[in-house]
């Protein structure tokens, strides 16, 4: 058994041995044990006589069950040590009289009992190690015949009780064996076998008696089993048995040890804990009244929130609505979650927060509309006053508007600029239509109700109608643009505010997290700025974050040892009274509180603010809305201009009224791009597309005027009227322009022969002069619309290209004769146009050099048309040059083929040679320069020196002194003295020591 450990007697210790070794008592007297007597029958023998006749009136088992019998007591100890409602046999067999719930607890170590540890036995296992060793070899080597026999027995008696228990049937070894069940009562004692329809019969005796008989040798073989397991520990059992008398002694001492201790533990406690404990419970009951206290008037907070959302709404405060809403929220999940009387609260304030997000949609779309729409003879700022008719008080627009995007980005609505660019859409369509409208009432020709069209009614328009018309759709849309600019500006400030104040709220977290400490006088936690808001009973939020942060500084400068918490916090707020609606206006400060890092309503709804990727977004798409009310106002004015030009009007016009037009449409595109930052491309687009078709005819017109004058020129010196010399001096100066136009009135001066020209004389045809003009009205269409440089570039190449081509074809190709009716090209006209061409080379580097600042460094490869034109105009310089080398080469032939060295000298052939050198001198002398002169007659001189020795040496004349040696002298001299008569050639070197060398 497992007492039998526990139950042996407690050492004491031995006088004859050491102290700290503890042996047994030896009782001196020999035990006596009682003699084994043999088991009684427990399964007699089937009674008789009156012993059967007693069995049989004996109590029933279905008649007596809900009374006791002897059926119900438990007589044996097998029995008792069997129980087979028990999962496993139990130790605590003594205590079972307690019941079956008793729990064993741990006993206390005695304080009288000495606290045994090995090192006690130390000596003694020191003492006995030799011996135990010897004889644990020994029974090693030999074992032990009883061991044997008796395991032998034991084996043989275990397989004979196991054959005998395999007959019991198994439903009687069930754990869960029980006749109260129908199904195992019917299978242990079947009902056929005691009732049968006619009653008792002999029969139905025997087969009863047969059954009792199996049962009773069931029974019998179990009691045996039982018995020989109690044979096999009945030492144990005795045992325990007599130990159960000592054990009841030390129970009995041991209550009545208790008894005393519990009666001083009694007089402890009333002596010296229930005052303490008296007081404590008054203090914890005094906490818990306080703590009920503060949640009354929480609720009593929590019952006013909707009132109070109302009232800010009525001034329009979303923000602090919505703040209010998300704090009371909080609060009866946090704090007041499972009030009967405010269950219904929450989905009240869901449905209010719905209504302010249709409120703030609403009153957005309502301020865009009227922002846009009003009189744009207002100035463009923001409207001082919106909607004084639905609200009781005027309040600046600005405010409303901040609190407006404020209370939008907290509820995340980030598409409220999509309402403003629709609305800036319809409100750019109005701009037109109106404009249109008041310039066509104060035309009297156009009848509105014959010509409906906004389109037709434009091209009804003269120009100078149709233009101031334009101007002032411009200026309308410069000042719808500073207006939409100025809104935006306001809304950018408050998303990049929220921005500013989400980033330092991260960074104070931060900060906060890495263990920094905050100074007092910073922005109030959560929980007091959830009850400053939910207990002030003034209009503005802010107010109440402010009192509250200023009895919060006040307290920790007074003593830092103690903080206000949120019930001094509401405590201090039931205080303030309800008239400060009167005397406030609309409250920003509320917003900066709602916002500023930290603060209080930060705490409560930095998980319902947008992001800072989103707010980030939401400024990049402000500024792309710019952008796009620059395109949609460039756009509209597109319509206008194509509207004009639909039948061709604007290709039409004169080129100052295009250049009006440009410089109309470029101011407006400037002011455009210097107010959005935005370099719309449609309307400069479609000028451009204007541009092209005017330069196309501006060129034509200009070109057919130059072939007109050309074909008409008759190649003439003409004279320069003193506006063509003032023109080529404003060149001179830098100024590649049109002058303007004098007065009439002003004195008229003379025409001068020459134009002069960095100090230079130009003989020039009336063409040439026009030509001057044309080309700076090229440059001068250039300055007015710089978009059209390449193509005016590459038209003015193409007019000088046909001035140097058509010129060729007229005088080198004796074109003129037939088209003008001149006689011949002479050596003047030749000259001339020499003279000409040369003008224009001379101005090619100023026009290049003023398209060069007009065009981009990556245009810059079209200017090599002018490196062509001037390579081509001096090719036709060379060749004119040429002809007149060839006119007097052909003379000289002529003339000194006939040459004949004979008297009279000078000889007629060189008198005829000067007389002609002397009509070409008179010629060229007023057209050419000097300088070009000398190189002209050198190298003519060098043509008849070698014609005039050629001739030399076919007549056989040498230079050796003779007769024909000292004519030809005569002749030459005749000749050097001749041509260094003319004017610019007297220092001309002849050298005509050349006609007698030889060829080596």
């Amino acid at each position: 058994m497992a007492s039998s450990h526990s139950s042996s007697p407690v050492p004491h210790p031995s006088s004859g041995v050491s102290e700290g070794i503890f042996r047994k008592d030896r009782d001196p007297t020999p035990r006596h044990y009682r003699p084994v007597h043999s088991l009684p029958d427990v399964c007699p023998k089937e009674p008789t006589g009156e012993a059967a006749r007693g069995l049989c009136e004996g109590p029933s088992v279905v008649a007596d069950q809900h009374r006791w019998t002897v059926y119900n007591s438990k007589v044996n100890l097998p029995a008792a040590l069997n129980d087979p409602r028990l999962a496993k046999r139990e130790s605590d067999f003594f205590t079972k009289t307690w019941g079956l719930d008793f729990a064993e607890t741990e006993v206390m170590p005695s304080f009288y009992l000495p606290n045994i540890t090995k090192e006690h036995f130390g000596p003694y296992l020191q003492e006995t190690a030799q011996r135990e060793k010897i004889h644990e070899r020994c029974k090693s080597i030999c074992s032990n015949k009883d061991e044997l026999d008796a395991v032998s027995s034991i084996t043989n008696n275990h397989d004979k009780s196991r054959t005998e228990l395999e007959q019991v049937p198994k439903i009687f070894m069930k754990p869960d064996f029980a006749l109260d069940d129908p199904a195992t009562f019917n299978a242990v004692l079947p009902w056929s076998h005691f009732n049968s329809a006619g009653g008792k019969s002999s029969r139905d005796m025997a087969s009863s008696r047969l059954l009792q008989e199996k049962l009773s040798h069931y029974l019998d073989v179990v009691e045996v089993s039982i018995a020989r397991q109690i044979s096999l520990r009945s030492e144990a059992f005795f045992h325990a048995m007599s130990s159960q008398h000592e054990l009841q002694d030390r129970l009995t001492e041991t209550a009545r040890a208790v008894a005393v201790l519990r009666g001083r533990a009694a007089a402890i406690e009333r002596i010296m804990c229930e005052g303490p404990l008296r007081a404590l419970r008054q203090a914890l009951t005094r906490s818990n009244c306080a703590r009920l206290h503060n949640k009354l008037k929480l609720m009593a907070a929590v019952h006013q929130s909707q009132p109070t959302v109302q009232l800010l709404l009525s001034t329009s405060e979303f923000v602090g609505a919505l703040e209010l809403i998300a704090t009371t929220k909080e609060v009866l999940q946090l704090e007041l979650q499972g009030i009967h009387s405010f269950r219904h609260l929450g989905s009240q304030l869901c449905e209010m927060e719905k209504l302010i997000d249709k409120m703030m949609v609403g009153d957005f779309s309502m301020y865009s509309r009227s922002d846009l729409n009003r009189s744009l003879e207002d100035d463009g700022q923001v409207m001082e006053k919106w909607s004084q008719m639905q609200y009781k008080r005027s309040v600046s627009i600005k405010d409303r508007l901040e609190s407006l995007v404020f209370g939008l980005l907290r509820q995340r609505k980030l598409d409220f600029l999509d309402i403003y660019s629709d609305e800036m859409i319809l409100a750019a369509k109005s701009i037109v239509t109106q404009s249109v409208v008041d310039s066509v009432s104060q035309i009297e020709e156009i009848d509105t109700d014959i010509v409906t069209k906004l389109a037709d009614q434009m091209r009804l328009m003269t120009f100078p109608q149709w233009f101031e018309l334009l101007k002032s759709v411009f200026e309308n849309f410069i000042l719808f643009l500073k207006r939409i600019k100025v809104t935006l500006s306001v809304v950018r400030n408050v998303v990049l505010e929220a921005l500013d104040s989400s980033q330092k709220s991260h960074l104070l977290e931060r900060a906060a997290a890495g263990g920094l400490t905050v100074a007092p006088g910073t922005p109030l936690n959560q929980e007091e700025a959830e009850l400053a808001y939910l207990t002030h009973e003034g209009l503005f939020i802010s107010d109440a974050l402010n009192d509250a942060q200023l009895h919060l500084g006040a307290s920790t400068g007074q003593e830092q040892s103690s903080t206000v918490g949120p019930r001094q916090a509401l405590s201090r707020m039931d205080g303030c009274g309800s008239g400060s609606a009167s005397g406030t206006t609309e409250s920003s400060t509320s917003r900066e509180h709602a916002f500023r890092p930290g603060g209080a309503a930060i705490s409560s709804s930095e998980d319902l603010m947008p992001s800072d990727l989103e707010l980030g977004r939401v400024a990049n798409n402000i500024q792309e809305l710019l952008y796009t009310a620059s395109d949609v106002s460039h756009d509209h004015c597109v319509k206008v201009l194509m509207a004009r030009a639909k039948d061709g009007s604007l290709e039409r016009l004169s080129s100052a009224e295009f250049v009006f037009l440009s410089q109309a449409v470029e101011g407006f595109v400037r002011d455009t791009e210097k107010l959005c930052c935005r370099r719309s491309v449609s309307l400069r687009g479609a000028l451009q597309s204007q541009a092209n078709r005017f330069v196309h005819r501006f060129h034509e017109e200009r070109k057919t005027k130059l072939s007109l004058l050309l074909d008409n020129e008759r190649w003439k010196q003409a004279e320069v009227p003193a506006e063509f010399q003032d023109l080529v001096n404003s060149i001179a100066d830098g100024r590649i322009t049109l002058p303007e136009r004098k007065p009439q009135g002003t004195e008229e001066r003379k025409p001068s022969d020459y134009l002069h020209i960095d100090g230079q004389k130009y003989a020039v045809v009336g063409t040439v002069l026009l030509l001057i003009r044309i080309f700076l009205e090229y440059c001068q269409c250039v300055n007015d619309i710089p978009s059209i440089s390449t193509d005016m570039l590459t038209r003015l190449s193409d007019l000088l290209k046909h001035f140097n081509s058509r010129s060729c074809q007229l005088v080198l190709g004796a074109g003129a004769i037939q088209v003008v009716g001149l006689k011949t090209i002479t050596t003047k006209n030749l000259a001339l146009a020499s003279r000409c061409l040369q003008l224009v080379v001379h101005y090619i580097p100023v026009i290049r050099a003023h398209f060069e600042t007009k065009l981009a460094p990556k245009q810059y490869s079209v200017l090599r048309h002018f490196d062509h034109i001037t390579k081509d105009y001096n090719d036709h310089i060379a060749e004119i040059s040429a002809k007149l080398m060839a006119i007097m080469d052909s003379l000289f032939e002529k003339v000194l083929s006939k040459y004949e060295v004979k008297a009279p000298m000078p000889s007629a052939c060189f008198r005829n040679v000067c007389k002609q050198m002397a009509k070409m001198h008179e010629a060229l002398y007023e057209l050419l320069p000097e300088e070009q002169a000398q190189m002209l007659f050198l190298r003519i001189n060098a043509s008849f020196k070698m014609h005039l020795k050629r001739q030399l040496a076919r007549l056989g004349v040498h230079h050796d002194g003779g007769p024909q040696h000292g004519l030809v002298t005569v002749d030459v001299a005749f000749y050097t003295e001749n041509v260094q008569s003319l004017r610019a050639l007297e220092k001309l070197d002849l050298n005509m020591a050349e006609i007698w060398e030889q060829k080596r």
